[in-house]
């Protein structure tokens, strides 16, 4: 994994533009060492490709595009095998040692830039998301604050949340830009505990569930500290219990309230 240029401040990462519709539903709290008497996640970390877009395909696309210029063709094969998982940064890094080509910080940057746009256009033409994204998005956020933690840019997440209509709920977006590796790097999702301490005890935010589709990001959550329900879009139900998923779904809308107060009360008691 390669680490990449971060902020200089933590205190200033992640914060999502969009002000939730009532903030005061979402009061803030100073400590709070023990956790409340919850009896399911007082919180939700979605990751947001594989999770909430269906656009790794949209990223293939972008990705071979900023390529062709260097002659390195990037198989669909190679892609999901190899750099699922990956932000931008490190996912092009990977790919160019892999080619045996130098892999330095600038040249990675420029292709960081040259592919946004490639991305950008094709999502905005066409962004698939997967059945049941918005609604359990506001389910989730009807319990506690909901914060997105991804290796993707900024700019690409705030078009989904948009498309989906939610982004009056979310309170925080840990983006690529934001932390110093991609996942299974925890950075991003201590990031998001520190978020949603803003919001809730910090205890509270420590048992926030994560929502992940891949490995890298399971192994994530894990490193944090984290519970994690996977949903088996990318991965089989295997796989993602090898990778330390706690509970394994065949998409988002098998996840209900009875199923996550259930895996809270095997988890915590």
């Amino acid at each position: 994994m390669q680490p990449h240029a971060t902020r200089t401040s933590e205190s200033d990462c992640g914060e999502f533009a969009v002000i939730p519709a009532n903030p005061t539903a979402l009061p803030a709290h100073a400590g709070g060492k023990t956790p409340s008497s919850a009896t399911t996640f007082p919180a939700t970390l979605f990751d947001y490709n594989g999770v909430l877009a269906n656009d790794e395909t949209v990223h293939l696309a972008a990705f071979q595009d900023a390529l062709l210029p260097l002659g390195i063709a990037l198989t669909e094969a190679d892609y999901w095998q190899k750099y699922l998982g990956f932000d931008d940064v490190g996912a092009f890094s990977a790919i160019l040692l892999d080619a045996g080509r130098p892999a330095d910080a600038a040249q990675i940057a420029g292709l960081v830039e040259a592919k946004r746009p490639l991305y950008r256009a094709r999502a905005e033409a066409s962004l698939p998301l997967f059945a049941g994204a918005g609604e359990l998005i506001r389910r989730r956020a009807a319990v506690g604050p909901v914060a997105i933690v991804s290796g993707a840019l900024r700019d690409e997440i705030v078009l989904g949340l948009s498309a989906l209509g939610v982004t009056d709920v979310i309170v925080s977006v840990i983006a690529a830009e934001d932390t110093r590796a991609s996942k299974p790097d925890p950075h991003g999702y201590t990031l998001g505990i520190a978020a949603l301490s803003k919001h809730i005890p910090a205890a509270d935010a420590e048992r926030a569930l994560v929502i992940e589709d891949s490995l890298a990001g399971i192994e994530a959550a894990k490193a944090a500290g984290l519970p994690c329900v996977a949903v088996s879009h990318s991965y089989s139900e295997a796989e993602l219990y090898v990778a330390g998923a706690d509970l394994v779904v065949r998409d988002l809308e098998s996840i209900d309230e009875r199923t996550l107060r259930a895996l809270y009360q095997k988890l915590y008691g």
